[in-house]
């Protein structure tokens, strides 16, 4: 027998997959925090701390095509939205305590994302103790470019990273200065969760992290990746 649901379930979130008419679902969101030193640095912290994580629901993706200018709305509550670029890794193989020598194995693929803060909110919740949801997990945070199959990625763990904001270098760097590697976020997340295809792992960004204003247009780069291009509305 058929399940019926009570009101109709929301759509499936997808990203689409640069080459092929396929599409990846998305299982879950999670996110590094503070994992370029210099990035570190700018917000107080200094040293190699352990890895730490903090997750989006999956409809805070916004999608963007290949060559087309997504959007997003600025968000409710803040005064102070900022821009992260990030790599993003797409997983295509679940699994639990995966070493990092065979973490390369569950990659599907690599993507260019942004990390959207409501940087207020999320400072206030840290001098209060509290989690970030508010700061981090709002709807449109997550934009997001389409996936690159690993075999056609190039090196885009040794890739230089960037964004512009309105034509002008915000964030430049190298996904080689990243504190935790691919590989290590991997082991050291699959610990804590079994991971899923589907998952995204927005690995930290470098440091540049800035605020943002409606009628802004960004453009994230990681090269050999198709850029991502978002304007706030």
């Amino acid at each position: 027998m058929a399940s019926e649901f009570v009101f109709a379930p929301s759509p499936a979130v997808s990203v689409p997959v640069a080459g092929q008419s396929a599409r990846f679902p998305v299982h879950r969101i999670y996110c590094v925090g503070r994992n370029y030193e210099d990035h570190a640095k700018e917000m107080g912290f200094t040293g190699r701390e352990p890895p730490f994580f903090f997750m989006k629901p999956a409809d805070a993706l916004v999608v963007v095509d290949a060559g087309q200018t997504g959007t997003m709305a600025y968000p409710s509550l803040t005064k102070n939205l900022h821009h992260e670029i990030e790599l993003v890794v797409a997983i295509g193989t679940g699994g639990r305590n995966i070493a990092a020598a065979d973490a390369h194995k569950h990659i599907y693929g690599y993507a260019v994302g942004l990390d959207m803060t409501r940087r207020d909110l999320q400072n206030d919740m840290k001098k209060q103790g509290r989690p970030w949801d508010i700061g981090k997990g709002f709807e449109q945070s997550a934009p997001i470019g389409p996936i690159v199959p690993v075999a056609q990625a190039g090196d885009a763990e040794k890739a230089e990273i960037s964004l512009q904001v309105n034509g002008t270098d915000r964030q430049r760097s190298n996904v080689s200065k990243l504190i935790w590697n691919v590989a290590e976020t991997i082991e050291h997340l699959s610990a804590a969760w079994e991971l899923q295809p589907g998952d995204l792992i927005y690995t930290g960004t470098p440091e540049g992290v800035a605020a943002v204003v409606a009628g802004d247009t960004l453009v994230g780069e990681v090269a050999g990746l198709p850029a991502l291009t978002v304007k706030i509305v």
